[in-house]
């Protein structure tokens, strides 16, 4: 069995990349490397520089090394920038998809994993977010990643497409020391650059209804997440169903400032975070169950806290340049 990662040099698409070969499954990697790694994705694993959008391309690589199904993570993933660069988040991820699905039509590949996220909530109202919880993005790449689903869902209305799409919450840590997050805008990566650079880290907002008055937010191991993505590709390939949506998380919120102590613990720097204003539109809290994952694909937290704060680290501190 072969499966198609797109964006698979990226940070969480390299991760799933090495998770399949582990489970025995052949990888192609479809990357343009606008943010993504050449050297993320191993030797042995077949790689097509490319986007998305390029259809026939992407078509003629699914028929040249026969794959079965399509794990699909490429796209705009900045949801702050997504807002000054709305047409651009929307070409990347609506056209992107569009042009995806084209692709395993012409090709006859009816099998997809779909990345989605957490953004497609927005700020929710209730203190536990389920599947049945209402959308409501706030931003043009929550948008984006929602009309993906639909996509998904109305493309398997006119022609045989079987699908689920996996709502991402935070993802973090490193399950191998040569693969890091090198974000500009995440969390762990700002942390870490701004002691790596004699900076002190930032809390935006000390003021929110939590327990200590930072946000809370829930946060998953890239390791744990790639092995959903295993799971749900076989589960597809062996022609069993899925539930449309599942969501990823943990069902316990972290607050900023315990990821500031986790991460002094972990790197030896003592500091105390400097706190800026809230940022526009971050919610207070927004934590997820994953129970549905948990039902039918093994999804479970297998990493703490500090474990995921003390490998990211430890990947970073592996390559002094990013």
């Amino acid at each position: 069995m072969t499966v198609l990662v797109t964006g698979g040099a990226g940070y969480i698409g390299s991760h799933i990349v090495r998770a399949f070969g582990l489970a025995g499954l052949e990888c192609v990697v479809v990357d343009d490397l606008s943010s993504g790694h050449r050297e993320f994705v191993p030797a042995d694993v077949t790689f097509v520089d490319a986007s998305i959008l390029d259809s026939e391309v992407v078509a003629k690589a699914m028929v040249e090394h026969e794959v079965d199904a399509v794990v699909h993570l490429a796209g705009f993933k900045y949801a702050g920038v997504s807002v000054q660069r709305p047409l651009h988040t929307y070409e990347q991820n609506v056209q992107g998809t569009v042009a995806l699905l084209q692709a395993m039509h012409e090709a006859e590949v009816d099998k997809i994993v779909f990345s989605s996220s957490a953004a497609v909530y927005g700020t929710p109202d209730v203190d536990l977010v389920t599947e049945a919880t209402a959308t409501a993005p706030e931003s043009p790449y929550g948008e984006s990643k929602l009309i993906g689903e639909w996509l998904l869902r109305d493309a398997a209305r006119a022609f045989p497409l079987h699908h689920t799409s996996l709502r991402y919450f935070n993802v973090v840590g490193s399950a191998v020391p040569d693969l890091y997050d090198t974000s500009p805008h995440n969390l762990f990566p700002l942390v870490i650059e701004a002691l790596l650079e004699g900076r002190t880290p930032r809390i935006n907002g000390a003021d929110y209804p939590t327990a200590d008055g930072t946000c809370e937010r829930d946060y998953i191991h890239v390791a744990d997440l790639a092995d959903a993505h295993v799971v749900a590709a076989r589960t597809l390939l062996a022609g069993e169903a899925l539930e449309p949506v599942y969501n990823l998380g943990s069902g316990d919120g972290v607050s900023v400032r315990q990821i500031m102590t986790a991460v002094a613990q972990a790197t030896g720097i003592a500091f105390e975070p400097e706190i800026a204003d809230r940022r526009p539109g971050d919610p207070a809290r927004i934590v997820a169950s994953g129970d549905l994952a948990a039902r039918d694909l093994d999804w479970t937290m297998r990493h703490s806290v500090e474990e995921m704060v003390r490998s990211a680290w430890q990947a970073r501190q592996d390559h002094p340049v990013a």
